[in-house]
């Protein structure tokens, strides 16, 4: 019930439940959506890993090993499924990987290092809420349904404007690599 961030220990009591909820549903949804271009989920995926198993390694040394096998598993998923994918990960494996992405945080606290390693995720779920709040409060108002945007999730707002498949996916893996890395030393100076 303890969630440690760079200012201290807070005491969340029940309203852990509730959070530890909210990251299993934000996280797993997130990765789902960005399963849309190859190599995309999977990438951000072992990055993501990478950050939260330095997050949680003064904690918990075995979920530093889980996570960094995690990570493994990712780009060994990426070396053989490269650009021009031949497999689809799929719900089951996005769900799953944003799931145990969500444990680690949840069996030791550190929720702050998951949002901020998970940075791609939550945009992309957060693109698409906006979206559809967006839509919903203008049908009410105006009586038709105007977009926000052309398309929901962002990579594929980038798609529209006219970048690559390979390019959104290098970029996201930067901003990933780099999130990832905060993330890591976020969890590391708030253990």
């Amino acid at each position: 019930m303890l969630v440690p961030l760079p200012l201290g220990l807070v005491y969340l009591g029940r309203y852990y439940k509730l959070l530890t909820s909210f990251c299993f549903v934000s996280v797993g949804h997130g990765m789902k959506l960005s399963d849309a271009l190859d190599g995309l989920a999977g990438g951000t995926a072992a990055l993501a890993f990478t950050g939260m198993s330095i997050a949680v390694l003064p904690i918990c040394s075995e979920l530093g090993i889980f996570g960094a096998s995690m990570a493994g598993s990712c780009v060994g998923f990426l070396l053989h499924n490269r650009y021009k994918a031949s497999i689809f990960m799929g719900n089951t494996g996005s769900l799953a990987l944003g799931g145990a992405l969500a444990a680690m945080a949840s069996c030791t606290g550190m929720f702050f290092p998951l949002f901020i390693s998970s940075g791609i995720f939550i945009a992309e779920a957060s693109s698409v809420v906006i979206q559809m709040v967006y839509l919903k409060i203008n049908k009410g108002i105006q009586g038709g349904g105007w977009h926000l945007f052309r398309m929901r999730s962002f990579h594929h707002q980038l798609q529209l404007h006219g970048f690559r498949e390979p390019n959104i996916v290098l970029g996201a893996y930067l901003i990933s690599s780099v999130l990832a890395l905060l993330g890591g030393y976020v969890g590391l100076v708030s253990a």
